[in-house]
């Protein structure tokens, strides 16, 4: 019977002082090789794709370290007041953390949300040993104007809130200082910058994320690069084969790097 890995409950601060809570799972021999796992907007740490990705790269004696942004999960703040700009911070800050602690061999990866995140925090962060994206937002200005139209874009802007775009009935508290800031943090021309192999994983179907994001920053990477597009999958593969192929895509991506 082997051996259950190693987990660690912890928090650290940003670089504007926000308490952001972290979870580090370890292989039971312990290892050098690590993978920073960026959750989506309205998600947590404890995501089906990180609990799923963790469960693989453990098996190939890889750790993961997976936090909650600001305002989700058990991390501080009130989620109206997040920003892209934040979330960068935040996973900078991971990433050097785990730097700090010794691990020699670092991936990073960042579902939707969390993808535009370790876009913008791979341009900064040279010495990543790559980086895996799952139907990530590159333009997520864009993405918001395309999916609420110019009447809820004209609600938010007096409302500071938007439609909960995970499918529920109550309004999400967000300011309307999250768009001005996405307007500041498209990621094609910063994406010019990332030194990491990259993978890129995206449902044809997504109905969230347009298509032609995931091909114009396939087009704007200047490194080893993969796009798959998986036929018939939705935004949060929803089938289980489809969730299977894009999390096994995106753990193998992980793995032969980061083992390399």
């Amino acid at each position: 019977m082997k051996n259950a890995p190693l987990e660690e409950r912890f928090s650290f601060l940003d670089p504007q002082g926000h308490r952001v809570a972290a979870i580090l799972t370890l292989p039971p021999g312990g290892t050098d090789k690590i993978a920073v796992l960026c959750h989506g907007f309205l998600s947590s740490k404890t995501s089906s794709t990180n609990k799923a990705l963790t469960r693989l790269l453990i098996d190939q004696e890889i750790g993961t370290c997976c936090f909650d942004f600001f305002g989700q999960g058990e991390s501080d703040g009130p989620f109206e007041q997040i920003t892209t700009t934040l979330g960068v911070l935040q996973a900078q800050a991971a990433v050097d953390l785990i730097k700090q602690k010794g691990y020699r061999h670092i991936g990073l990866m960042g579902s939707s949300f969390g993808g535009l995140v370790a876009i913008l925090t791979a341009a900064q962060r040279t010495g990543l040993a790559c980086l895996a994206l799952k139907c990530p937002v590159v333009d997520f200005a864009e993405e918001l104007r395309l999916e609420f139209g110019p009447d809820e874009m004209a609600q938010w802007k007096t409302t500071d809130t938007i439609p909960n775009i995970m499918g529920g009935h109550d309004r999400i508290k967000l300011r309307y200082a999250f768009y001005e800031d996405a307007l500041r943090r498209i990621a094609y021309d910063p994406a010019r910058s990332i030194t990491a192999p990259t993978i890129i994983v995206q449902g044809d179907k997504d109905e969230h994320v347009p298509l032609h994001q995931s091909r114009r920053l396939f087009e704007a990477l200047q490194v080893k690069k993969h796009l798959e597009m998986l036929p018939g999958a939705d935004h949060q593969f929803t089938k289980g084969e489809d969730f299977n192929r894009m999390t096994t895509l995106i753990a193998d991506w992980l793995i032969s790097h980061l083992t390399t």
